[in-house]
């Protein structure tokens, strides 16, 4: 059993469990599931946009604990503060330590922009929280669901107002998954049965996804240079978390990326 066969079991389970002690109704009046939703899609393809969706991540399964000091809400409000276009939390506790106050608290410290749930979507019912939560944006892992189930999931998502992200990690993935219910394509350069990580799987992937969605490149992101080779592959949208929460501030990290993307390159020597 691989760890995403692990994650998934263990996510149905905690589905289950959800739905026991939170009906549908009660996510339903809660106050952030009538809160007008921000665009992902707008925030990365406006003029001047850093593409940069920060993200808050404790942990990881392959890297262990990343940053267990970091607070949420500060953290998140000095992602928008220091350019990051989009946020993204993790939601999922037992492999990530991540948790539903996260995303509440993250909505809260920064109400203009906008947020992904960042978990493992296997039911409407997550779709129901996402919204109730405060997150503007879900990520259907094509890698776990079908293409059925990503054509139902992503179709309930938009009705909900919500924006989707596809994760894929290989072209069978993208032409197996990809529909018109989609808003942005992300491409992860992270191998889920080694975790290695090769950004070549981003520039690889680049020509075989329509214009119409947005490009997002996800995992392996460090440095300035690989952005702007990523840009010139047609991507407009970039999934960082590591590299900012192994500092000791995030948001500084972030800023400095930041900074270095706006400073004109420097020639190459002759």
């Amino acid at each position: 059993m691989t760890i995403l066969d692990k994650i998934i079991a263990e996510k149905r389970r905690e589905v289950t469990r959800r739905e026991a002690a939170t009906p549908v109704e009660a996510l339903r009046a809660q106050p952030g599931f009538g809160r007008p939703v921000l665009s992902a899609r707008a925030a990365l393809t406006a003029v001047g946009s850093s593409g940069i969706i920060a993200e808050f991540k404790r942990r990881s399964p392959s890297k262990g604990v990343i940053n267990g000091a970091a607070e949420v809400g500060a953290t998140t409000a000095g992602y928008a503060a220091a350019g990051a276009a989009v946020l993204s939390v993790l939601t999922d506790e037992p492999f990530f330590g991540g948790t539903p106050a996260d995303l509440l608290a993250a909505r809260a410290a920064c109400p203009a922009t906008p947020i992904l749930r960042k978990d493992f979507i296997i039911s409407e019912y997550q779709l129901l929280e996402a919204r109730a939560w405060g997150a503007d944006l879900v990520l259907l892992i094509a890698a776990c669901l079908t293409p059925q189930e990503v054509r139902q999931l992503s179709a309930a998502a938009q009705a909900l107002g919500l924006e989707v992200l596809l994760e894929v990690h290989d072209a069978a993935e993208l032409t197996g998954h990809l529909c018109d219910t989609v808003d942005l394509v992300g491409v992860n350069n992270r191998n889920l049965a080694t975790f290695a990580t090769d950004i070549d799987t981003s520039t690889r992937l680049a020509a075989l996804i329509p214009g119409r969605f947005v490009k997002v490149a996800e995992s392996g992101l460090e440095h300035a240079r690989t952005i702007r080779q990523l840009r010139q592959a047609g991507y407009q949208g970039f999934l960082m978390g590591e590299t900012f929460m192994k500092t000791t501030d995030p948001a500084a990290a972030l800023g400095r990326l930041v900074g270095e993307l706006s400073a004109r390159p420097a020639p190459l020597a002759r």
